[in-house]
């Protein structure tokens, strides 16, 4: 715990660097505090060239960070959290320190030069990378590695967005992948010392100044229900397009690596000269959406401009979040579509602003299937209740459409084309390639399911496993009955306690005989007892049993 409050302080520190960054970088290269507040204006560094200093704002740039990421930390090139998830899921949470250092400068740069990306993965990636160092200096276990590189993310995204719960949500369900009391914890911890530094160099207040919203009628909840499925269609959309841009420009590209962002920055350069809006993270062109400052023909314009833009940015190997430009794309989506129905039902659509909230979150749900962060963080925004039950309808719409139409997130695709399986072995390693059926143990004499719970404690004791598979008194398997759990139903009092083992039997995660090692390790290391059972794949009857130490058999014999 202490040393998640010690990652939150350096998270929320590394935020306020990293901003004033970015903010310094902007103002250097656009002579402005926020370009995409007043696009078209001229440069007054450079008045005589106009609003033609676009075409070589992103160059200069690139000039700058193309050079200091191919030399010092590849890794920091993109936007940075697929690369947290991979060294958590399979490198035991190591991150190199430079990382820190190179993600902020290169990521202000871009950003600074207008490059429309946002600062989301960057601060990701810099807070884990600072929890992975402290970890490596205490000598801290691999599973309190991959905890406080959470704790860094967390203290990032908080301090970013002054969003506390977003960050932890954000960490745990991204980052870790999974939920539990310690993670949330100390999350908690390192998210809330994140806040009090980010809040005390910022300001409390909400990265974005958004209206209030209110649902005013029941048919609003069908609208918003249709939107979340749209919303879904577009976030995938932006997914692809983002690759395959990022695909073309590796085919058109044949110089060095550290001179592509310059040549990249001239293609940059005529996309914001046609649409400056996109110059930056593009936060007050968003706000200005969501007050209804802009035509539908305009915003479906800068929806498009978004994809185009943020794709070519990292595409040409500029660092830069894309959880800002989903959002932002949301914005516009939803702010079309309330013009939309608002035209169709003026009498029951409702203010154009809160179909702009509810496409916010829905795309990047979509596009990240991260329904809880979300939820969260569009609620931390606005800190509307009002708006919580129709934003959580179009998000669990959206993620559910998402999954239906790919197997991949925007962050996980990114591993995917690299040849990366999170759930899988890491690159290189020993075990993994095997299927289970290889390296299954003999099934153990199952407990009929009528077992009473003594003769039942008897037989787990004598059986060695912790864990007994359950029958049926047809020999259909029931599920799984453990030590613990007949022990502490035998500590209950008599009346309450069940009678037989039908009662506790719960069935694990499905391993099946066919399954790769490396996946079936993930229900193994979360099962209760010391082993589950392999199902047959066709007939779902168990036909062997896993255990900690036929694994432990199967690296030996593979080393």
């Amino acid at each position: 715990m202490a040393l998640a409050v010690v990652v939150g302080a350096g998270a929320g520190a590394g935020s306020v660097v990293f901003r004033w960054c970015i903010q310094t970088f902007t103002r250097l290269l656009s002579g402005h505090g926020d370009y995409a507040a007043s696009p078209g204006a001229t440069n007054p560094h450079v008045p005589w060239l106009g609003p033609y200093f676009v075409l070589l704002a992103p160059v200069v740039g690139g000039l700058l960070y193309g050079p200091l990421v191919n030399r010092f930390a590849k890794e920091a090139r993109g936007h940075g959290v697929p690369e947290v998830m991979l060294a958590v899921a399979q490198r035991g949470g190591r991150i190199s320190p430079k990382v820190a250092v190179v993600k902020t400068l290169a990521s202000a740069l871009t950003i600074g030069s207008g490059g429309s990306v946002g600062r989301e993965g960057p601060i990701v990636q810099i807070g884990s990378a600072l929890g992975s160092t402290l970890g490596r200096l205490i000598g801290a276990t691999e599973g309190r590695m991959k905890l406080l590189v959470a704790c860094g993310a967390a203290g990032g995204i908080a301090a970013t967005f002054n969003a506390p719960l977003a960050g932890v949500f954000f960490a745990m369900e991204l980052i870790l992948g999974t939920f539990s009391a310690e993670a949330f914890g100390a999350t908690v911890l390192a998210s809330v010392t994140a806040s009090v530094i980010g809040r005390a160099a910022f300001g409390d207040n909400a990265f974005l100044n958004l209206p209030d919203f209110h649902v005013d009628h029941l048919t609003q909840y069908g609208l918003f229900a249709l939107l979340g499925v749209i919303a879904a269609v577009v976030g995938m959309s932006f997914t692809r397009f983002l690759y395959l841009i990022e695909d073309a420009c590796d085919w058109l590209w044949r110089g060095p690596e550290w001179l592509r962002p310059a040549v990249g920055g001239l293609a940059l350069g005529v996309v914001l000269l046609v649409l400056p809006e996109m110059y930056g993270v593009g936060y007050p062109v968003l706000q200005k959406a969501t007050a209804g400052g802009y035509a539908a023909g305009f915003l479906l314009l800068l929806l498009v401009g978004k994809m185009v833009a943020t794709s070519l940015t990292i595409g040409i190997g500029g660092s830069g979040g894309v959880f800002a430009p989903s959002l932002f794309i949301g914005a516009m989506l939803g702010s079309a579509y309330g013009i939309g129905v608002h035209h169709l039902l003026p009498g029951t659509a409702g203010a154009v602003g809160a179909y702009a909230l509810i496409g916010m979150g829905a795309v990047f749900a979509g596009g990240a299937r991260a329904p809880i962060t979300a939820v969260v963080i569009l609620f931390e925004l606005t800190g509307e209740y009002s708006i919580i039950l129709p934003l959580m309808l179009a998000i669990v719409l959206a993620t559910a459409t998402s999954r239906l139409l790919s197997g991949d997130t925007i962050y996980t695709l990114k591993l995917r084309r690299r040849g990366i399986d999170l759930e899988g072995p890491a690159q290189g390693a020993a075990i993994g390639a095997q299927h289970v059926g290889t390296v299954m143990e003999p099934l153990p004499a199952p407990l009929p399911a009528a077992t009473p719970l003594t003769d039942a404690a008897d037989l787990l004791s004598l059986s060695g496993h912790g864990a007994l598979p359950v029958v049926d008194d047809n020999g259909a398997y029931v599920g799984v009955v453990t030590a613990q759990t007949v022990a502490e139903a035998l500590a209950e009092q008599p009346d309450a306690a069940p009678s037989t083992v039908r009662q506790l039997a719960e069935p694990p995660a499905v391993v099946t005989a066919d399954q790769p090692l490396a996946q079936a390790l993930h229900t193994l290391l979360a099962s209760a007892g010391t082993g589950i059972p392999v199902l047959d794949t066709d007939r779902g009857s168990p036909v062997g049993w896993l255990s900690h130490q036929s694994a432990l058999r199967a690296v030996h014999a593979t080393a």
